[in-house]
């Protein structure tokens, strides 16, 4: 079996609308993920597209913050097999929406008040109804010409810095614990990938290993070799899961579907350990 746990669609800064990706991850895969940012509105339309053979497993990717260092560290939980309507996680992920929606519209108005035409409306339509981020402002500058790929908007004259303002994100011990009362589970995503930015220690994730955490992502585009065997040993070392992914989000990224994988062995776990909901077969 082909499994890849973590894909984006344009329900969040992906590319494919969810009925696309599934369509497009049956070709390859036999599991696939839809793990959007901080929603779960892809969900339903992506399992009414589900090609037959597929089995999609509902999921978001949410946005967390390691308060414990200062300044504190950014990172992303994967929260797989919740219930989307359980109040405590449903009410902080409608936060975390709006926040990234008023985010957005005010980097819109930096953007514009240094004579560059974006405007909010053209963001919302290319949006699409899915949750607002910074892939969307940058595929209206690469529109514009000012940048030719997501990397170079994302440089520190533009997304990366200028324009760049700071977003709410839940601290990362309330997010395992929120999921977990969900029926979840959650796996850290690409926890060591150095290339990103500051990552945490292994001393904060035998942190949230204690709270409740399942699984670290090893394979993934964004780790370096060695970043995979650390991630690795140290899953087996907590006795939690080692899985592997895409992250795919379409043309915004290079890496393409099913580029790395999940272990059915390790899926059967995370399938047996979820109680929120069920994979779509």
């Amino acid at each position: 079996m082909r499994i890849d746990l973590h894909t984006h669609s344009t329900a969040s800064d992906g590319t494919l609308t969810p009925a696309e990706l599934v369509v497009a991850a049956a070709a390859g895969l036999d599991v696939v993920g839809l793990t959007d940012h901080d929603t779960t509105a892809g969900w339903a339309p992506a399992a009414a597209a589900r090609p037959d053979g597929l089995t999609v497993v509902p999921g978001a990717e949410l946005s967390c913050r390691w308060y414990g260092a200062e300044p504190s560290i950014a990172l992303h939980l994967l929260a797989y097999l919740f219930d989307p309507t359980e109040p405590a996680l449903a009410g902080r992920l409608a936060e975390l929406r709006q926040d990234r929606l008023d985010r957005a519209e005010r980097m819109v108005d930096l953007m514009h008040a240094d004579g560059i035409d974006v405007t909010w409306e053209e963001i919302l339509h290319h949006a699409d109804g899915g949750t607002v981020g910074r892939p969307h402002l940058a595929q209206a500058l690469i529109r514009r010409g000012l940048a030719s790929t997501v990397s170079e908007a994302f440089g520190p004259e533009l997304l990366g810095r200028r324009y760049r303002l700071p977003k709410r994100d839940l601290d990362v011990l309330e997010a395992i614990r929120l999921v977990r009362g969900a029926g979840g589970v959650t796996v850290f995503a690409h926890p060591k990938a150095a290339k990103r930015g500051r990552v945490v220690s292994d001393e904060v994730i035998v942190r949230m290993a204690a709270a409740g955490l399942f699984g670290l992502e090893a394979e993934h585009e964004d780790h370096s070799p060695a970043e995979v065997a650390h991630v690795a040993a140290l899953a087996a070392r907590l006795g939690l899961v080692a899985t592997g992914s895409s992250d795919f989000h379409g043309h915004n990224k290079a890496v393409q579907l099913g580029a790395h994988t999940t272990e059915p062995e390790v899926f059967d776990r995370i399938v047996a350990a979820a109680s929120g909901c069920a994979p779509v077969r």
